[in-house]
Order: structure tokens, then C-alpha cells, then sequence
């Protein structure tokens, strides 16, 4: 697939972000419908978006595959977010992992057993 015709800034009208939303690289991301119908004024990128997570996809793997700037996918998954049509999985928060004491104690006990 070559690169894009339009410019990534004229896709998203200047945008530079997403309203009230920051999708993290590393972020899943899953499409709930299959087309938008009228809800939005619904550009290729985003119907090609659509058609990408019908199995989650990070984000920045989304950006590769359609070979535009990260910035110009966040602000696309934005209008998508805006209208119900994606679901995002954001990553697990490191501080809500456990250390490594912790990871040891159950390795020792599993081993008990």
C-alpha cells in the first residue's frame, strides 16, 4: 500500500488531538460496529480503521499498518470514540503489578505443593 494522497494534517482539519481523550501507544483498541451510518461525516481512514480492530489492535500498530503519523490515528480514533464506535483496553497500570518478592513467594509455593 502506498502512503497517503492527503496530507495527515488535512485529514483531521488541522487537529493535532483528540478531544478529551490521550490513546496510549500500547492501547488496544476493538471496533463495536461494523459501519458508522450517519452518526459522523465518515472520512476512508476511519472506516479503514473499522475494518483493522475487528480484533484488538494497539495503537501504534494501527498507525504502521496504515502508514500515517501517530498523532493523525489518535485524533481519527477520537471521532470514532466519540461516536460509540471503539472500545479501548488501556494498559495495565505498572504500579498495579506485583513486585518481585511477591512473584517469588507464589513461585515458591507452587513449588510446595
Amino acid at each position: 500500500m502506498d502512503g497517503p494522497i492527503v496530507r495527515p494534517y488535512a485529514m483531521v482539519r488541522g487537529r493535532t488531538r483528540s478531544e478529551g481523550y490521550w490513546f496510549d501507544l500500547v492501547a488496544f483498541v476493538v471496533a463495536v460496529v461494523d459501519t458508522l451510518d450517519h452518526r459522523m461525516d465518515m472520512q476512508p481512514e476511519h472506516r479503514a480503521i473499522l475494518v483493522l480492530c475487528n480484533v484488538p489492535r494497539p495503537v501504534g500498530e494501527l498507525a504502521a499498518r496504515m502508514y500515517l503519523p501517530v498523532g493523525v490515528v489518535r485524533v481519527l480514533l477520537g471521532d470514532l470514540l466519540m461516536v460509540s464506535a471503539i472500545r479501548v483496553q488501556e494498559p495495565a497500570d505498572p504500579n498495579a503489578r506485583p513486585g518481585i518478592q511477591m512473584i517469588r513467594e507464589v513461585l515458591e509455593g507452587l513449588r510446595a505443593l
